[in-house]
């Protein structure tokens, strides 16, 4: 077996949550060894970034991939399913880890003819961690000791593209991601005498039928919002009325007007409501990762690699942005590049996030072909 493949596999095994990465960043760093990289890791996090100069004088362009795994319990039935009760590879990172260490492999077996330099970086903490953020306050964008040109990435999917199709769109590909909570306070009591309490439960349910009302109806497709419940919790008898009870959900949007709009949207309805029915509420807001905006320019020109490089019936562009998040928007914020979406679903596998998502490894060579060959284009364009 292919010794990408291997890799991506032993860091299925073994998934990492959050920042701190130890088994990973190690295996990243023992596949990257002998290679004519400047490497380093990272103080706030176990990042790797490598750095590889070409022979040739020119830009700079930069890499991602994240490490890090979602707190699961793996149900795939895959050979090489987690060990780790409670944390899964269910988004693809093993696969972007093992695909950003092939290009590192291909790139410096062709560093003669490489013009500028490379920084690869290898991210842990995108799933609600905010690890970019760490890493670009640790001197990423300066890693080559100047600003990179562009930048690129890729992400499995599954559910969402044809297997083995590259997608991507010039514009917003993901969403903004916000979290919020929102405690609705009352007072409790006997639950065979309402009609003595102030009672949270039925307001709650209030607040939520209302935001789902509120974005059904006040978005349109061109400019939309997704708001979404993730739990309730409240109250621990089946007789006795709570005092309070708290919800929290999250709020995809694409364009700073529709974030607004939405916190505040949000804000009235449940403070509203629960005013109404002589009960108290608090929403706390908090602002997540910005939208992935990718740059017209590099989306073009990764049509192009994908199609010439795969052929032209493995590229597609994405009809409408996904409500997923992603902090590599904060890379893209500042330098133009483009995200590259693949379909790599295991046999009609569920969709990522799921205890039973699969992805295909034998999709690997194909997004280092890819990758390395638009680094190579993109460095020789300027």
């Amino acid at each position: 077996m292919h010794a990408l493949r291997r890799l991506r596999r032993a860091i299925h095994r073994e998934p990492e949550i959050g920042l701190a990465l130890p088994k990973t960043q190690r295996r990243v760093i023992a596949a990257l060894a002998g290679l004519p990289l400047e490497v380093r890791h990272g103080s706030a996090l176990s990042s790797v970034v490598a750095v590889l100069r070409g022979t040739r004088p020119g830009p700079c362009v930069l890499l991602r991939a994240d490490m890090d795994a979602l707190a699961l319990t793996e149900e795939s039935g895959e050979p090489f399913a987690s060990e780790i009760p409670g944390a899964m590879h269910a988004c693809g990172h093993d696969l972007h880890t093992a695909i950003l260490v092939g290009v590192a492999r291909e790139l410096a077996a062709t560093r003669d003819s490489l013009s500028g330099s490379v920084v690869l970086a290898w991210q842990p903490g995108e799933e609600g961690h905010d690890g970019m953020a760490l890493m670009l306050a640790e001197g990423l964008l300066e890693a080559a000791g100047e600003v990179p040109v562009a930048s690129y990435g890729v992400h499995a999917l599954s559910g969402t593209l044809p297997h083995g199709v590259f997608g991507s769109r010039a514009g917003a590909s993901h969403a903004a991601a916000a979290e919020f909570a929102v405690h609705v306070k009352g007072e409790g009591g006997h639950g065979g005498f309402p009609h003595q309490t102030r009672d949270p439960i039925p307001v709650t349910a209030e607040i939520i039928t209302a935001v789902e009302v509120f974005a059904a109806r006040r978005f349109g497709p061109a400019d939309p919002a997704v708001i979404s419940f993730g739990s309730v919790r409240g109250g621990q008898a089946h007789n006795v009325i709570p005092d309070d009870v708290s919800l929290t959900g999250t709020a995809r949007t694409f364009s700073p007007a529709a974030a607004r709009l939405v916190a505040d949207g949000v804000h009235r309805i449940a403070v509203g409501v629960a005013e109404a029915h002589g009960l108290r509420a608090e929403v706390v807001w908090k602002e997540g990762y910005p939208p992935v905006i990718n740059d017209e320019r590099e989306v073009a020109l990764l049509e192009r690699v994908v199609r010439e490089t795969l052929g032209p019936e493995r590229y597609a562009t994405l009809p409408h942005p996904l409500p997923a998040g992603d902090d590599y928007a904060r890379v893209l914020a500042a330098v133009p590049g483009a995200f590259a979406l693949f379909g790599a679903d295991g046999g009609a596998a569920p969709g990522n996030h799921s205890p039973r998502a699969r992805f295909d490894d034998g999709l690997i060579e194909d997004a280092v072909a890819v990758l390395a060959q638009i680094t190579r284009r993109r460095l020789d364009a300027c």
